[in-house]
């Protein structure tokens, strides 16, 4: 499936995580996914992952000893986690936007078509976490996908994301730009890595 995306301003990553209350139950997983295409976002990457207690403890180190921390820790090392790159013109402010309210019951009264306003069951076990800044999207992103170049991605990929044509592969769950030889950008670039 390919989509014509034609954007004069450049584009911006942020980073978005499905919660492990969000990849137990499919229909959540895959309506939050149909949620991010429809609202033109496009996937640079994505990967499911566990985190041990260590790697929870690290990602929310600077809310250490607030009351919810140690909930916090436990719930993101309980289980599957998919983590994304997404690419939009303002992709931070409009993750956020699309997320809702951090706390579930807040997010049901005053935004309940939010993701968290539909699927979200507790403060802790509201489906997603989204970065809340570019810087904070950087510094997540390279967390998350630490083999991942957000400078190359900026300088390569970014312009012509901006002004051509993009793939969406289903199978693969990403979007990319095709290549004279047929073959996606992302997955050539993939397999130089390898």
């Amino acid at each position: 499936m390919a989509a014509m995306l034609r954007s004069a301003r450049p584009l911006q990553l942020t980073l978005a995580v499905l919660k492990p209350d969000a990849v137990a139950h499919p229909l959540v997983l895959e309506a939050v996914h149909e949620t991010i295409l429809n609202n033109q976002f496009l996937i640079v990457r994505t990967k499911e992952l566990v985190w041990r207690r260590e790697d929870s403890q690290r990602f929310y180190q600077e809310h250490s000893g607030r009351f919810f921390y140690q909930r916090l820790v436990e719930f993101m090392s309980s289980g599957p986690m998919r983590a994304y790159i997404l690419a939009h013109e303002d992709a931070v402010m409009r993750w956020r936007s699309l997320m809702g309210p951090t706390k579930a019951y807040q997010a049901r009264n005053t935004s309940p078509d939010s993701i968290r306003g539909a699927y979200g069951l507790t403060d802790t076990r509201n489906t997603t976490h989204g970065s809340d800044s570019a810087a904070s999207a950087s510094r997540e992103i390279a967390f998350f996908f630490p083999e991942f170049s957000e400078s190359r991605w900026y300088q390569q990929d970014e312009p012509r994301l901006r002004c051509g044509l993009v793939h969406y592969d289903a199978e693969e769950r990403v979007h990319s730009l095709p290549r004279m030889d047929g073959q996606s950008h992302h997955r050539a670039e993939e397999e130089t890595h390898h």
